[in-house]
């Protein structure tokens, strides 16, 4: 925590004695207007209020200070003048008039339509908002969020439903009234809220009841089949007897579907942000290609929100966060929740296995593993996040994320293999992310103390282990966990069902290990591998392809002459002009998948069968 003069430390201490009120008027949500009103407890003198701007799980400067319009400040009977620090821009500087015991706080957010990073992307349409308080607020500089009280009443449109992990004291037709919470609780607690609404009780487990709240552009996108409300069911069985605790009261997922919100997903302690297109929880390839969001954004709960590295927890919202321990953050997190789907029954273990393979040759081929780190990339990840796709693959990008699934794979087989498997990373799971759990708290943690957790699984140079896959520049992808559990990456001539279900989602064609291109369905290609053939042949990316072999593009011409075999010319339209590139690839279409090696255990199938059945984490 960063400390202020003692006069104004003084006077954030006195406003500290009485809760915030908070008032957000979200009845113009669907015209993208949110009013927050705040009275707030002051002393006479100077003052400074911030707005959030390092938002926890977001790994970057993301406070959407642009989106606040309208800011006026009054104290009884009289108007305060504010000035905007000239470095911090999410700083205001006021001077509480004598007499004054209070300020009364005014100002609207507009959710952008488009654009920007995770929550200060676009969150709200016409039917669905999600609302999150770290948009909506203003705090004394100096503050401790633990101890600094907010009594918060939201109004939503009439007639809209919501969802919420915050406790509510009552309900009065469209407003609602939340138990006063800290700026903590208040900023991981998000709600989601719309026309088209539906909450699914998953049932408790060990004393906690979870929901999903689902709020949709459509009442069809509503419609869940019975076997998918079961998966996600199968999610919090399966979650529980990974971590064997759980650190929160409830759960809730907020899952909002539409095609006209950024769709990601971001963890909070007792609920998570998860968004995905419309169709996507009743179309059976949206389904498929999203089935990681939810069981990833859970592990967060445990994994990111309890236990959360000692650079990721600064205490506040205006200190720069540190990265490097994304690759547990956040890799690990990936490598769970992509299991936990297969556990689940949310993907087949063949499935999971092609979503493994897709991404083990996405890794193998980067060109950008050989100047940087997996580290650094954690490091810059403040920089990485909404790069460009162009050259994505030279530039590498968080790939601490997909990485990060291969390297806790092989973790998980190194205990296994040495334990003779009696141990395996489900053990550590239990030890490092378990506990009492009950309530949400924090508990930093440091490399040592990943490594000595591992240790006490089983004993291994795990130091060295981390940081030659961590820190070294290594030029080919950690595919040892994948070959010491039995299987193989090889390429074929036809897409898997994974494959398609990507290309579905993003409505693209993924030609990297063919052609080195990654195109939408129009022909404007996306990504251009750099040591791959369409760039060799002169191809940049941005661009778009208008006909192939001189036949108009569609994606099945386009497809159909990769499989042939033989050179392609594609005409391509760059800026104002159009050129022909000829490319020398014979090879036909290539795409990845994990072929069973028999000379050994096949370990993988193990490690994605359910735990809940076996009734011990193994």
């Amino acid at each position: 925590m960063r400390f202020l003069p003692a006069l104004l430390f003084t006077a954030t201490l006195i406003a500290q004695t009485a809760p915030i009120q908070l008032r957000v008027d979200a009845t113009n949500a669907p015209q993208r207007i949110l009013h927050a009103h705040l009275t707030m407890p002051a002393q006479p003198g100077p003052l400074t209020l911030v707005y959030p701007k390092w938002i926890p799980g977001e790994h970057t400067a993301t406070g959407p200070i642009a989106n606040l319009v309208g800011l006026k400040i009054v104290a009884p009977g009289q108007t305060v003048a504010w000035q905007r620090d000239s470095v911090n821009m999410c700083a205001f500087h006021v001077t509480v008039p004598a007499g004054a015991s209070n300020l009364d706080v005014d100002f609207d957010y507009l959710p952008p339509s488009s654009g920007s990073t995770a929550t200060s992307g676009s969150s709200t349409t016409s039917e669905l908002a999600v609302l999150n308080f770290n948009q909506l607020i203003l705090y004394p500089e100096g503050s401790d969020p633990d101890k600094l009280q907010y009594q918060t009443t939201l109004q939503v449109p009439k007639g809209w439903r919501y969802g919420t992990a915050l406790p509510i004291r009552r309900e009065s037709g469209d407003v609602i009234e939340f138990q006063p919470v800290d700026a903590t609780m208040l900023i991981d607690s998000p709600v989601s809220a719309g026309r088209y609404y539906r909450t699914i009780d998953l049932g408790t487990d060990r004393g906690a009841r979870h929901y999903v709240h689902l709020a949709a552009d459509s009442p069809g996108a509503l419609e869940l089949s019975a076997e998918t409300i079961q998966q996600y069911k199968n999610v919090v069985t399966e979650t529980g007897a990974l971590f064997g605790s759980r650190h929160y009261r409830d759960y809730h997922f907020l899952y909002t579907l539409s095609d006209h919100v950024r769709a990601f997903g971001l963890e909070h302690h007792e609920s998570s942000d998860d968004r995905s297109q419309e169709r996507a929880a009743i179309d059976p390839q949206l389904l498929k290609a999203s089935a990681y969001l939810l069981p990833h954004e859970m592990v967060h709960s445990w994994n990111g929100k309890f236990r959360r590295p000692e650079g990721l927890a600064t205490g506040g919202y205006d200190l720069p966060m540190k990265g490097d321990l994304l690759w547990v953050y956040e890799g690990l997190t990936n490598y769970l929740g992509e299991i936990l789907a297969a556990r689940s029954g949310l993907w087949t273990a063949d499935e999971y296995r092609q979503e493994l393979a897709i991404t083990a040759a996405a890794l193998e081929a980067q060109a950008g593993r050989k100047w940087r780190s997996l580290e650094d990339t954690a490091i810059a990840a403040q920089l990485l996040y909404g790069t460009d796709d162009e050259y994505s693959e030279y530039r590498r990008g968080t790939d601490f994320y997909p990485e990060g699934t291969l390297l806790w794979l092989e973790a998980d087989v190194t205990i296994r293999r040495l334990s003779k498997g009696s141990k395996s990373l489900n053990d550590f799971c239990r030890i490092f992310h378990g506990g009492t759990g009950g309530k949400p708290e924090l508990k930093p943690y440091s490399f040592k103390d990943v490594v000595a957790a591992l240790n006490s699984v089983q004993p291994y140079d795990w130091e060295r282990f981390w940081l030659d896959r961590v820190r070294a520049v290594t030029p080919r992808a950690p595919l040892d966990g994948i070959t010491a559990s039995g299987w193989k990456l090889v390429f074929r001539k036809e897409p898997s069902a994974m494959q398609k279900a990507r290309e579905g989602r993003y409505k693209e064609m993924d030609l990297m290990y063919s052609l080195g291109m990654r195109l939408k369905e129009d022909g404007n290609i996306v990504d251009v591998a750099f040591e791959g053939p369409a760039k060799k042949a002169g191809i940049p990316p941005a661009t778009q392809v208008i006909a192939v072999n001189g036949h108009q593009f569609t994606p099945m011409v386009l497809r159909e002459s990769v499989g042939r075999g033989e050179p392609i010319e594609l005409l391509i339209h760059d800026g104002d002009y159009y050129r022909s590139h000829r490319i020398e690839y014979a090879v036909g279409e290539r795409y990845p998948y994990l072929e069973r090696d028999p000379g050994i255990p096949d370990v993988l199938s193990a490690i994605t069968s359910p735990l809940a059945s076996q009734g011990a984490a193994r």
